[in-house]
């Protein structure tokens, strides 16, 4: 219940936010319109440079605004970025039964199952690709019978989403079987996230947990793998116990340095706690495609290890990251004057402790600080 409550929250505080806007897309494919939502985030148009990692929702009409409430909540307090939202509807006849049409011997699309897929593939990915910003990180949702057919996007020789999310999924022939065969094969990232509850549909829950036992022999670092089961959930309610935890495990790389990152990963570090920040900046590149400065509590947070374990020679290194993400500012100076202070130099933390005065103040950095430090290194120098 508690998640439910969390979602209820999301989508009442951030509803005056939700930046949606209904289009009608005219598909070859389908021979119809079909109504597009599309979400964009708060800082598109002031960031012209900046792309954006997609999530393509199917079953947009009831899966939409969760998913948004979710991101909307996650960024507000940095641990989710912002994303394109864009979602599909299939629910004002039935669509999503006709959309998801697979052959019952092959697992296959066919019929209007095929032109789906198609439209997905052929026209409306390449179209958002072709009119917004979005960076090589795509996901993909849906719930039973969406949940199922997004599965055969894994199946292009170039896959067409890096990230798949399938909720209490209809699995057609041998998927269960099928999907981790095929995750086993990747040879560059790929995330994939399901869950079921013991309130499930019987049928669906037997062949979500076989591919779970499936997974549990697949040994492929590249893939980052999730399975939930929830306690006390129905079929539609384990949506809303989904969604957050699938984001924040696509996006774990993404958050700040947390308390038990810090106490579990990085003050038990003999060494390189400057290294293992940038390799955490690196690594949210390579995978997710997002390029952003280092953030300042994360600077702080490896302060506070350097300090802990007296590694004092490593605050020349973060001076060297500070100076290149916050140039105009007295973080580099400061921690500059950390490493001589430290070392009981003084003299040299002393200058530097005035050259940061002459500074930006950054954070908890300010003018008046680094006056009264450099005065009491006189002190410390008489």
């Amino acid at each position: 219940m508690k998640a439910i409550q969390l979602l209820i929250v999301f989508l009442c505080s951030f509803s005056i936010y939700a930046q949606k806007t209904i289009d009608q897309f005219s598909s070859q494919k389908l021979g119809v319109d079909r109504e597009i939502y599309v979400s964009l985030p708060p800082s598109y148009e002031k960031d012209t440079k900046r792309s954006y990692p997609l999530l393509l929702v199917l079953d947009a009409e009831y899966l939409f605004d969760p998913f948004l409430g979710a991101l909307k909540y996650g960024n507000y307090w940095d641990d989710l970025p912002e994303v394109i939202v864009i979602g599909v509807c299939q629910n004002k006849n039935d669509e999503r039964y006709d959309d998801s049409r697979v052959d019952e011997e092959t697992g296959l699309p066919i019929e209007t199952g095929a032109n789906f897929y198609d439209f997905i593939g052929t026209e409306l990915v390449p179209y958002l690709l072709k009119t917004y910003r979005i960076a090589p990180f795509k996901m993909i949702a849906g719930h039973d019978t969406t949940a199922g057919f997004l599965n055969l996007f894994l199946y292009k020789d170039t896959p067409l989403f890096e990230a798949y999310i399938s909720l209490s999924p209809e699995f057609g022939f041998e998927m269960e079987n099928r999907i981790p065969e095929r995750l086993s094969t990747f040879t560059t990232p790929i995330y994939y996230y399901h869950s079921t509850s013991n309130g499930d549909l019987k049928s669906f829950k037997e062949r979500i947990k076989t591919l779970d036992e499936k997974m549990k022999t697949v040994q492929n670092d590249k893939v980052n793998y999730k399975f939930d089961e929830f306690i006390g959930a129905s079929h539609y309610s384990l949506v809303l116990h989904s969604i957050p935890n699938a984001l924040y495990q696509f996006f774990a790389v993404y958050q700040p340095i947390t308390t038990n990152e810090f106490n579990e990963k990085i003050v038990k570090l003999e060494y390189g706690y400057v290294e293992y920040l940038k390799e955490k900046y690196n690594t949210l590149e390579k995978t997710l495609n997002i390029q952003m400065p280092i953030r300042l509590n994360d600077f702080k947070a490896i302060e506070a290890a350097i300090i802990k374990n007296k590694m004092y020679n490593e605050f020349d290194e973060l001076a060297i990251l500070a100076d290149k993400y916050y140039g105009k500012s007295m973080l580099a100076d400061f921690y500059m004057a950390q490493m001589y202070e430290r070392k009981e130099d003084y003299k040299r933390a002393q200058k530097k402790y005035l050259s940061a005065f002459q500074m930006e103040p950054i954070g908890e950095l300010t003018k008046d600080m680094m006056y009264e430090k450099s005065e009491e290194m006189k002190k410390l120098m008489n």
